[in-house]
């Protein structure tokens, strides 16, 4: 497998002759009902933000002003929020943002068949904006990260891939991808979840996991799915079958994530959170409500875009004694109103209601929640738009809450509409 390398243009940042491709069509089936409606990239995040603005705000805030984002599963809510919240890109600045749904463009019984078929099924879109380089993103993780150095790597090195890696501790690497790697970076073997993880060159302690972030010179990458494309035995997947053949064959080059993550003087360490599942969602959320958070939202020179709500500023009412509006290491966005409610350690979404009497502790609602009086709830995850009926208490007896809810591995218990609603139809 040999290929030309274009050379870059002389003073130009790489990100200005690259793309970003985001792979945006998963379910995430493990956040279960939070994802009824919605890919999860579009679940929301933060207070304000959905989990896909943040692989589409690193894009755009290392210079990236061409984006794709590919969607395939329950897509309507993502392409909402992307249409209304990153709408400002200007055709005539030679700005794109396409929005590819799967439509079998190429064959009528064909949707998208893993992550580099959707890539090799809208090449002719990528030719469309005549970039050198791609960088392709999975559109579902939560961390800060400048691409523009990984681009550099890549170009420097003469790589055919450059993939983004995680440095992990061994004992954990087995949940991820591993790559092998020499004392230059070059990745030697890429092994799926290994029972035994190799360790990183002087580091023995720790692994280098895959981010299914890459960059390609888009010639190589174009050449390479059209071959994958015609192969029966591919899953046309980049992690199972791109990335083997490009480590087996060519130059495969592992970029540290902790060379090109974004801090701030707050951020001690680099941050990344695959927040698949509901205890890892519910982590991450109430991580931010810490005093010193170890993800820094309040980042003004890398902010993370999102559409935001023309909504009034948060209220708070009552003050007498067991009826206080209070809120204590806590976000609460725009438009709520807590009612003479005790607020702790939790994170209200916009539009959020929390009424006389009631308490939340380590709870993250989602947009429009309405707590009723006198609820109680502890540890639990509300998705958008549920009405919690009066003194309801979750959080306290499992056996309860496993009755009516979902409640997680880790404790935290999820509640949806439907579930109260067949809860009160039991009750009845």
């Amino acid at each position: 497998m040999s290929f030309q390398h274009n050379q870059p243009l002389a003073n130009q940042r790489l990100s200005s002759q690259s793309m970003a491709f985001v792979l945006a069509g998963g379910r995430g089936s493990r956040l279960k009902e939070l994802t009824d409606r919605r890919a999860k990239p579009a679940v929301y995040f933060g207070g304000t933000s959905r989990i896909i603005d943040f692989a589409l705000s690193n894009a755009y805030n290392s210079g990236i002003r061409k984006m794709a984002i590919a969607t395939q599963y329950k897509a309507h809510s993502l392409i909402r929020h992307v249409q209304r919240g990153w709408s400002f890109f200007r055709a005539e600045r030679n700005e794109y943002l396409d929005i590819l749904p799967a439509s079998q463009r190429v064959d009528e019984t064909k949707w998208y068949m893993g992550t580099a078929d959707a890539v090799a099924q809208n090449i002719d879109i990528v030719e469309d904006y005549n970039v050198r380089y791609v960088v392709v993103l999975a559109g579902d993780h939560i961390y800060k990260m400048d691409y523009e150095i990984m681009l550099r790597q890549h170009v420097e090195t003469g790589a055919d891939v450059t993939i983004g890696c995680l440095t992990v501790p061994r004992e954990e690497a087995s949940a991820f991808g591993v790559m092998a790697v020499d004392e230059a970076g070059q990745v030697t073997a890429f092994l799926e979840k290994p029972a035994d993880p190799p360790g990183m060159p002087g580091d023995p302690d720790n692994s280098l996991c895959s981010m299914g972030i890459y960059v390609f010179d888009w010639q190589f990458l174009r050449e390479l799915l059209i071959r994958d494309a015609e192969d029966p035995n591919s899953s046309h997947d980049f992690g199972n079958d791109l990335i083997p053949e490009i480590v087996k064959y060519g130059k495969a080059m592992a970029h540290k994530f902790s060379e090109s993550c974004v801090k701030t003087g707050l951020e001690t360490e680099p941050y990344w959170r695959d927040v698949g599942t509901i205890d890892a969602f519910w982590q991450a959320n109430i991580d931010l409500t810490e005093f010193t958070p170890k993800l820094d939202l309040y980042d003004n020179a890398w902010p993370i875009w999102t559409y935001a709500e023309i909504v009034p500023p948060a209220k708070f009412i009552h003050d007498e004694d067991g009826r206080r509006g209070s809120a204590v290491s806590s976000l609460v966005s725009g438009n709520c109103i807590v009612s003479g409610s005790e607020v702790r350690n939790s994170l209200i979404f916009t539009g959020g209601r929390a009424h006389s009497w009631s308490s939340l502790d380590h709870v993250v609602a989602l947009p429009y929640v309405d707590i009723g009086r006198s609820a109680r709830l502890t540890r639990c995850v509300i998705d958008r738009g549920v009405h919690m009926p009066p003194e309801l208490v979750v959080g306290e007896d499992p056996d309860e809450d496993m009755k009516w809810f979902r409640r997680s591995e880790g404790g935290i218990v999820l509640i949806t509409q439907p579930m109260l609603d067949r809860r009160a139809a039991m009750l009845d």
